[in-house]
């Protein structure tokens, strides 16, 4: 099937559909086989780099009292890499790791997709879904010995992929448990992070209890991910978006509010802002959204999140889910995940305008669009 396929011929049978995409991607791409077992290797400067500003650093002891200690046995290593595939830890059995150092599969390597081929590690990050591979699954056919199962870390706090935890072995080791297992250890991982959240929270909450007795008025204090650690005078949700420095914010009750940087977090209070904000969508051949508050700023837009932005527009106050903005997008209701996945990163670039459950233009927010 592998050497029937990346050559043009009518397959045997198809690959499953995970592999297939990714295969139809490298092969877009102009990526080939060949060229995947050139592995690229990060100095030793970089990699600690990496590792010191990873948020995975903080879960290894979960991670390893979950994997690493059942590894020898098992005969598999654990591999944590990063949010761009670059590996940062690996440990387990000996005969694997020496067997992985023939591939270049050691700390420092780049797993990307785009860099070795369909692997468990860059499939799963591009996929944001947990990957298992088998043997000539694998675009590469110096990676067809191997088993591989692959599963992202998320940061609670913000959505954002932080990683992939992935165990690796011989063809002959694989097992249908697997993907459970590593699932385990990352919802383990992603559990410590979300109580290392509500620490901070709680920091936060302390250092900012003086600014909040000596505010005049309602007031909300977020972190820097836009989790509310303490509201005075009025009730918010959970959450609000991300402050950013120099950019308004839309808060329920508040109305636009210009947030004030405190120690690790945010104060957002009322201090004679705008009550709206006004968007100007040019929509046309080169598209950009313009925001009009108590400060302008103007932001490009890919095609895709300009037809986002229009549907929005046209859908008004009532908002559209998930399922119903896939389809003008995608052509049917099925790409959910990807369409979460384009208005996280739309909300990363305008902030306050965009709400979600559903999503729509927020409350208080003139929409005119042009193109």
């Amino acid at each position: 099937m592998h050497d029937a396929v990346l050559s043009g011929r009518q397959p045997p049978a198809q690959p499953r559909d995970v592999v297939g995409r990714s295969w139809s991607r490298l092969q877009a791409d102009g990526v080939s086989p060949d060229r995947c077992e050139d592995v690229v290797l990060a100095d030793y400067a970089e990699v600690e780099a990496r590792r010191t500003r990873t948020a995975l650093r903080s879960v290894l002891p979960e991670l390893r009292d979950t994997l690493t200690q059942v590894a020898e046995e098992a005969n598999f290593i654990v591999v944590i890499a990063d949010a761009d595939g670059v590996v940062l830890w690996r440990e387990g059995s000996r005969g694997v790791r020496k067997a992985a150092d023939a591939l270049g599969f050691m700390e420092g390597a780049r797993w990307s997709e785009g860099a070795v081929g369909t692997n468990s590690i860059g499939t799963a990050l591009v996929e944001d879904a947990p990957v298992q591979l088998f043997s000539a699954e694998h675009y590469a056919r110096s990676h067809c010995g191997w088993s591989c199962t692959g599963s992202p870390v998320h940061d609670p706090r913000s959505g954002e992929v932080l990683g992939v935890v992935d165990i690796s072995g011989s063809a002959m080791s694989v097992h249908p448990t697997t993907v459970a297992l590593v699932q385990t250890a990352v919802r383990l991982a992603e559990a410590t992070l979300w109580q290392e959240h509500t620490i901070t929270l709680e920091k936060l909450r302390g250092h900012a209890a003086p600014m909040l007795g000596a505010t005049a008025g309602p007031a909300v204090v977020v972190d820097r991910h836009g989790w509310v650690a303490d509201a005075r005078g009025l009730a918010v949700p959970d959450r609000l978006v991300p402050p950013r420095l120099g950019t308004p914010l839309l808060v329920p009750g508040l109305g636009v509010c210009m947030p004030e940087p405190l120690g690790d977090g945010w104060l957002v209070r009322r201090g004679g802002r705008p009550t709206t904000i006004a968007v100007e969508l040019d929509l046309g051949d080169t598209p950009r959204a313009t925001v009009r508050g108590d400060t302008s700023w103007t932001r490009a837009l890919s095609p895709r999140h300009a037809q986002i932005l229009r549907v929005l527009a046209e859908t008004g106050s009532a908002g559209i889910d998930a399922a119903s903005l896939s389809a003008p997008l995608f052509g049917d209701r099925d790409h959910v995940v990807a369409v979460r996945a384009e208005i996280s990163r739309l909300r990363k670039s305008l902030g306050p305008i965009l709400s979600t459950h559903p999503y729509r233009f927020a409350d208080g927010v003139d929409v005119h669009v042009a193109g």
